[in-house]
């Protein structure tokens, strides 16, 4: 599993992509995958709000259809909300393929499970919408974790129609700056060591010119 992503208020603006493997009865699936993208919009006391984004990558003649997503919330969540392509929320389920528990996930459709339905992202499709996450009390920080998917109508697979897939890596991206001093370009770098070596040059030859006169005789 990837590492966790770590959320405070001076980070509203911040993107992270999180990439998904596919797997069923503890075997890998080759050829499904999946991608999302969560972007902090706004913090709000007790509220986290989210931009998502839900790509189907599967490929090498594997075919999907992506009916929810899911993670883990600390500190606890209450309750949640979603709008978009996966625009019902459930706190609290099981999460099929051995998974388990998790805090929270979001579906293409009403039901009553984490499991999924008959809607979704299909093969090179793109889901998108936003998300609010509720706390009892308002997190000085909020981390997010334990990333799945959940892959259904699968061909191409063999004996497998579903699965589910979890986080293999993360990557961020925007964001606010965190301070700091700047760093200079490259460029800039060896522009300010060449003026350095240059002042260290007329530094080390005045005490030599001066010297080339020691000895002279002075003149009336």
């Amino acid at each position: 599993m990837a590492e966790p992503i770590m959320l405070g208020a001076g980070d509203v603006g911040e993107s992270f992509t999180i990439e998904y493997d596919g797997f069923a009865d503890g075997q890998t699936i080759d050829g499904l995958s999946a991608l999302t993208v969560f972007t902090l919009t706004g913090v709000d006391g007790t509220t986290y709000e989210f931009d998502y984004s839900v790509t189907n990558t599967s490929s090498d003649g594997v075919s999907s259809r992506i009916s929810s997503f899911a993670f883990n919330t600390d500190p606890d969540i209450s309750s949640a909300v979603s709008t978009g392509a996966f625009d019902t929320a459930l706190t609290g389920s099981n999460y099929p393929n051995g998974i388990g528990s998790v805090d929270v996930c979001f579906k293409a459709a009403f039901s009553g499970s984490c499991a999924g339905n008959k809607n979704g992202v299909l093969n090179g499709e793109t889901g998108t919408g936003s998300l609010t996450l509720n706390f009892l009390s308002a997190p000085t920080s909020l981390t997010l974790d334990d990333f799945f998917v959940r892959y259904q109508s699968i061909t191409g697979a063999g004996h497998v129609s579903s699965a589910s897939g979890q986080q293999t890596s993360t990557s961020t991206s925007g964001g606010t700056s965190s301070g700091g001093t700047p760093v200079p370009a490259p460029g800039g770098m060896l522009v300010l060591l060449a003026i350095a070596l240059f002042g260290l040059g007329l530094v080390r030859r005045r005490p030599r010119a001066a010297s080339a006169f020691e000895g002279q005789p002075a003149f009336a």
